[in-house]
């Protein structure tokens, strides 16, 4: 049979869909729990946007601070972070900008034309000595053609030189030594920015490009070229007479041939910078940057600018996430019932429970974020109990929901920005012991021990934490001791939080059900009084139908107050019941019809009870499934034999199959225990064909379709039903007569 989609679901958007969503209109919830999910909602948003803005003013409301002035607050460092030093790494960049050397180039051209100017005035000068004219007339045809190239007494040695022939030779030989070294064009301004003791030249030889790099004091420009001129044609070995005159009589032909480049220099300088490692300063986390009260200085105002610029800023959008996130919770335990997270449906109660859980947990934790000062090293979980919020959905849905709660729980704190990885660590650790620890609890002061069970676990983690951030052992004892008290003041405050939660929810807690199955009870020693036949039997139905669910895992305490109380309905007409009877069948003397309608009224009356009583809804569901629709027999047969027309909806019983195990293991634990009464002298083989007879008949009438039980849980439960009957019904010997009794 397929599961019925929700008509909220099934339908298209519209007016009904919109009407659905709106908190206030969801038919499964009452008044009560819509205000209490509508205000849990509002709170976890409000508490998280007032954290959010709390965390933005304390990372950038630095606009009071001013250097020299006097600080009226600290400012403490939430973060560990690296920054840039921004002046540092330009005074770097600078220094290494003012180490690369100016780049020139040299060019080859330049010494070509000069030789060959050379070489013009040489053969000038030879045509004008060849006229045989005084030396006054060579001296003016030169300097007519090169004005003022040469001193008059330069060009008069020239030509009084016997071997002036020579010269030409020798004046090639130091202009190209001369070339070669490189003429530079010097210019202070672009020298100022570089290197202040080398230069770099670059000469282009075809494809290739060599480099090399001179000393400041090595290089030759045109306002020392003059000494250059000398040296080389002394270090040349020519004669004294030519090296005397070579700085004069060369000079004109001497022009720069070396030249800076701007482009060139650029690309070292950016070659240099992507170098230039960057000036990195550590802020730790705690570390006080502003100290009230004390003077503002400028270090302190750039750690001040860094923190700012590195801490994270919130952004509007996460608050958006967040209540995007309360409203998919929303969605899955209110509108869904839980359908997609738990296997069973979950009442409206429950699923407000749930989501004002989750609220509670994410405004708890940022309520505990900003009480936690920034340079403290304790996790911020460590001061708020995550345990109890675990313990909370295993004792109400089982171990295994709760795990999927501690791992979800420490999860969206985390996303919400209020759990760090020391403080999710901690809360995970903390709700996943939280969950173990009460699969077995039966008893309250399990509860307490359970909460030693988690202070342990608690200790644990925070010693993990501490070995993680390397801690100095003084801090220790004092972490210790907090996350101690945080496991057993989360066991204790369970005992103070369950029972109004069990009252409010009227659940069917393990602890609910131990308490009910106290036979002191006043409606179980209401229904001893009234009803002592009913009574025995319902404590028989109790014993048969907890070692049932026993054998095949069921809920054996659920089945055991189940019995208990299935048969209240009995005490106001209890002489109407076989099992209250002795001598005296009131039955005989009214008709089957009204005999059957006060037998079927039992379970209506048992329900009023139980509802009046406030017994959790699987207990009332017990007592109305435990007849089922099962038609009363021996007065229907009855009515036949009297009537002509019999109806036998008259003579069925009010309620409906039983829908769990449990309800169905009390079916037939009841028809059971009251059929093998009517056994004479039961043997073991009698029992175990009469119960089969009586469970095959159940099955044959339908009343087992919907309760999940498989046929191998049937045999399980016939063997179970037997060997307690067993017992019961063992054989006794015989004890001897007393001759004294005899004979009275």
């Amino acid at each position: 049979m397929k599961k019925k989609i929700p008509d909220f679901i099934a339908r298209p958007l519209g007016g009904s869909l919109f009407k659905r969503l709106v908190l206030l209109n969801l038919p499964h919830l009452g008044l009560v729990p819509r205000i209490v999910c509508l205000c849990s909602f509002a709170a976890a948003v409000l508490v998280t946007a007032v954290t959010m803005k709390l965390d933005v003013e304390k990372q950038g409301n630095y606009r009071e601070f001013e250097v020299g002035k006097v600080a009226d607050r600290d400012i403490v460092a939430e973060y560990s972070i690296s920054y840039i030093d921004v002046e540092a790494t330009r005074r770097r960049m600078e220094a290494q900008e003012n180490l690369v050397p100016a780049v020139f180039r040299y060019s080859a051209g330049i010494s070509h034309e000069a030789i060959a100017s050379w070489n013009a005035f040489c053969d000038f000068a030879d045509t004008a000595a060849a006229d045989e004219v005084s030396p006054a007339s060579m001296r003016l045809t030169v300097q007519a053609e090169y004005p003022a190239y040469f001193p008059a007494e330069v060009l008069f040695a020239y030509f009084n030189n016997p071997d002036r022939a020579q010269f030409r030779g020798w004046g090639i030989e130091v202009l190209n030594r001369v070339f070669q070294k490189g003429i530079f064009a010097l210019n202070d301004a672009d020298m100022e920015r570089h290197n202040p003791d080398m230069v770099e030249k670059l000469i282009a030889q075809g494809d290739r490009i060599e480099r090399e790099r001179i000393d400041l004091g090595n290089i030759v420009s045109l306002r020392h070229v003059g000494e250059a001129i000398t040296q080389t044609a002394e270090s040349a070995g020519l004669p004294p007479e030519f090296s005397a005159l070579a700085p004069l009589l060369l000079r004109p032909f001497v022009h720069e041939n070396v030249f800076f480049s701007q482009e060139d220099t650029e690309l070292r300088i950016a070659e240099a910078m992507e170098r230039v490692v960057a000036v990195t300063k550590n802020i730790e986390k705690g570390k006080r940057i502003i100290r009230k009260g004390f003077v503002i200085t400028a270090e302190a105002m750039q750690e001040l600018q860094a923190l700012n610029a590195a801490l994270p800023k919130r952004d509007p959008r996460s608050v958006i996430g967040l209540i995007l996130l309360l409203g998919l919770l929303y969605i899955l335990f209110v509108l869904l019932q839980g359908k997609l997270v738990l296997p069973r449906n979950i009442s409206g109660r429950e699923s407000c429970l749930l989501f004002v859980l989750v609220c509670l947990y994410l405004a708890g934790a940022g309520i505990a974020k900003n009480m936690v000062p920034i340079e403290s090293i304790y996790p911020v979980s460590v001061f708020f109990p995550t345990a109890l919020m675990v313990m909370i959905p295993a004792v109400f849905f089982g171990p295994l929901f709760a795990l999927v709660m501690a791992l979800t729980f420490p999860l969206g704190a985390c996303f919400a920005g209020f759990f760090d990885i020391y403080s999710y660590i901690f809360a995970l650790i903390s709700g996943i012991a939280a969950s173990l620890v009460l699969k077995d609890a039966e008893k309250r002061m399990d509860l307490v021990k359970a909460g030693l069970a988690i202070a342990a676990a608690n200790c644990l983690a925070v010693i993990v934490i501490l070995l993680m951030r390397a801690a100095d052992f003084s801090a220790y004892p004092m972490m210790l001791f907090c996350a101690a008290f945080n496991g057993i003041v989360s066991g204790m405050l369970i005992l103070g939080v369950l029972p109004p939660l069990e009252y409010i929810l009227n659940a069917t807690t393990r602890f609910r059900l131990i308490e009910l199955s106290d036979l002191n009870a006043p409606i179980l020693r209401k229904l001893f009084t009234a009803a002592p036949g009913t009574y025995s039997h319902s404590i028989m139905v109790a014993n048969l139908a907890e070692q049932a669910c026993q054998d095949i895992g069921a809920n054996a305490l659920l089945a055991r107050v189940g019995a208990y109380y299935h048969d209240i309905g009995k005490m106001d007409n209890p002489d109407y019941f076989v099992e209250n009877q002795t001598d005296y069948n009131r039955h005989d003397a009214i008709a089957p019809r009204l005999s059957a309608t006060v037998i079927r009224s039992h379970v209506k009356l048992g329900i009023e009870k139980a509802r009046n009583l406030g017994l959790p809804p699987d207990v009332v569901n017990i007592i109305a499934e435990h007849h089922g629709n099962s038609l009363i027999m021996w007065f229907y047969k009855k009515a036949i034999q009297q009537e002509d027309q019999v109806n036998s909806d008259d003579f069925s019983y009010p309620g409906v199959p039983p829908r769990s195990r449990e309800s169905a293991i009390v079916m037939l634990a009841d028809v059971t225990e009251a059929a093998v009464r009517t056994l004479v002298k039961p043997t073991v083989a009698k029992m175990e064909k009469f119960i089969q007879q009586l469970i095959d008949g159940k099955v044959e009438h339908g009343q087992l379709a919907q309760s999940d039980l498989t046929f191998r849980d049937l045999e399980t439960i016939k063997n179970a039903f037997v060997r307690v009957l067993a017992g019961y019904y063992h054989s006794r010997i015989e004890y001897p007569k007393n001759d004294g009794e005899d004979s009275k």
